[in-house]
């Protein structure tokens, strides 16, 4: 059975833990090693038990605390990691990582070689999609009726556009190479999920821009206009707490 625990979600770094009975990953490591090392405790594990990190691309919310991770342990496209280049990865291509299978999937953002991740044991398949201005048809494609959704709704629009950012920020965030919104986020999950889907975790909320509230309510009014009949559980990851898959 996947599990998801993630650490930290957010502008200010990310963490996230995924594993089974037989592996532990972590995905992005944008946080303190006394951060991820708590985080880690919190489920009966410390930072030796991870088998394999893995990074979704170079901005310093998701890489400030690499070096912290082995050398061996670590894979990413090919630019995320420049200082210490790790195991490199291709988008789209299936890896086998101890019980895990791995699909990179690439995304839309102002990176170098962005991407997300699928993640898949046995039977069950969780999806990791973050810092992405839209999901691009090749990769949506293979995000069908997983079990898990750990998906990006960074801001909400009304909120982004009255937050007295500057513009070019306000587009940045907002442009197809920056971040989803819980509109957005909302509208591409309810074409996704089918009858196996359980969980979903919104991911990367913005703190000046989103509120979990706002986010989930998003979600709910979109659920209703598209006819979705979703009975699962929705929650929000959080940029300073421990939250559970």
């Amino acid at each position: 059975m996947i599990r998801l625990y993630d650490i930290a979600s957010g502008s200010k770094g990310n963490a996230c833990l995924i594993y089974n009975e037989k592996n532990i990953i972590l995905v992005d490591m944008g946080i303190s090693k006394t951060r991820l090392e708590e985080g880690l405790f919190e489920i009966g594990l410390n930072i030796d038990d991870i088998d394999f990190a893995f990074f979704t691309h170079d901005h310093t919310d998701h890489i400030a605390g690499e070096k912290f991770i082995p050398l061996s342990k670590k894979y990413a496209l090919k630019g995320t990691i420049t200082l210490q280049n790790p195991n490199i990865l291709e988008n789209y291509k299936e890896y086998t990582f101890g019980s895990f299978k791995v699909t990179p999937l690439k995304t839309s953002h102002d990176a170098i070689n962005p991407c997300g991740y699928i993640f898949e044991d046995k039977d069950e398949k969780l999806i990791y999609m973050t810092d992405t201005g839209k999901i691009l048809k090749k990769s949506l494609a293979l995000m069908n009726n997983a079990d898990y959704y750990f998906i990006e709704s960074n801001h909400d629009l009304d909120m982004l556009y009255n937050s007295g950012r500057p513009q070019l920020l306000i587009n940045r965030i907002a442009g197809i190479k920056g971040h989803l919104s819980n509109e957005d986020s909302a509208y591409y999950i309810s074409g996704l999920i089918g009858p196996k889907t359980k969980k979903i975790m919104l991911a990367h909320l913005s703190e000046d821009c989103n509120t979990e509230s706002v986010a989930l309510e998003t979600y709910r009014k979109v659920f209703k206009l598209k006819n979705v009949d979703y009975k699962g559980e929705i929650k929000c990851a959080k940029q300073r707490e421990s939250v559970a898959l």
